[in-house]
């Protein structure tokens, strides 16, 4: 027996019912609605799902699958599938605390995780193995560097964009695993500003699990956002005190000693 809401339904009608003398349908089609993608309940009238079009199984996955791969098509972690667990050195004086961090968060995405740190001290690699963690394990999530993020919601006004702005945005911060990368190097315009508080409250509100990279203080992310990046009840903050390794050769790189990384829940 199926359900519809609390409503248990019976039997279902196709909303677009058909005719007698109409082909067979394909192996392919749905056995449910008979492709009409639509239901409708056997309710008598005056009932409250009466003569209303309830979507099919068939559609709800269809539209599932187009809202995954519209989230894939704006991920921008195509660059980065080469950034693993597997191939972070955790013995770089600094970044141990920050990989345990995030190994743990990818085994069970929950609540927020803050990689603060200097430029070039692993945080887009731990952020971007997070992902391919998440994309490996069939995770919907997206990665996104903040200004591409907010370059990639601008242009949905363009008109000649086939993406309209609001369906965009709701995939971007309701998308069950978000990665933002480089949080605080955008051109933070009032408009911009305002998606991102936008963003980061719901999924705040919402308790959806977020990583975020920066490499400024705390203190000079707005107000707004920072107050819920410092919520300790939702929010691991692991600050990466380590050298930039960027510009030495593999085999070359000698690091100095650094403070232990604060590391706090």
């Amino acid at each position: 027996m199926k359900r519809v809401g609390d409503v248990p339904i019976n039997r279902v009608v196709s909303s677009n019912r058909r005719k007698v003398n109409e082909a067979p349908l394909d192996d392919d089609t749905c056995p449910i609605c008979k492709g009409a993608g639509y239901l409708q309940a056997d309710v008598p009238f005056g009932h409250p799902f009466f003569a209303r079009a309830i979507p099919c199984e068939c559609l709800m996955h269809e539209q599932e699958e187009r809202a995954f791969a519209d989230l894939q098509r704006l991920s921008q972690l195509d660059p980065f599938r080469d950034k693993t667990f597997e191939n972070f050195d955790p013995k770089v004086p600094g970044v141990d605390a920050a990989c345990r961090a995030a190994k743990t968060f990818a085994r069970d995405p929950s609540g927020w995780l803050i990689l603060c740190g200097g430029v070039g001290t692993g945080k887009t690699h731990l952020a971007a193995a997070i992902a391919n963690w998440a994309v490996n394990n069939h995770i919907r999530v997206l990665f996104a560097v903040v200004p591409d993020l907010l370059d990639h919601l601008r242009s949905t006004f363009a008109p000649s964009s086939n993406i309209q702005y609001d369906e965009l945005f709701e995939s971007v911060r309701a998308t069950p695993l978000l990665i933002l990368d480089d949080l605080g190097t955008e051109n933070c315009t009032p408009w911009a500003g305002e998606k991102l508080y936008q963003i980061f409250n719901y999924r705040y509100n919402e308790r959806l699990p977020t990583v975020v990279t920066t490499n400024r203080p705390l203190s000079s992310i707005d107000e707004r956002i920072r107050s819920r990046l410092r919520d300790d009840s939702l929010c691991e903050v692991v600050e990466i005190k380590a050298e930039d390794y960027r510009p030495r050769k593999k085999g070359e790189r000698k690091y100095a000693k650094v403070s232990k990384p604060q590391y706090r829940r």
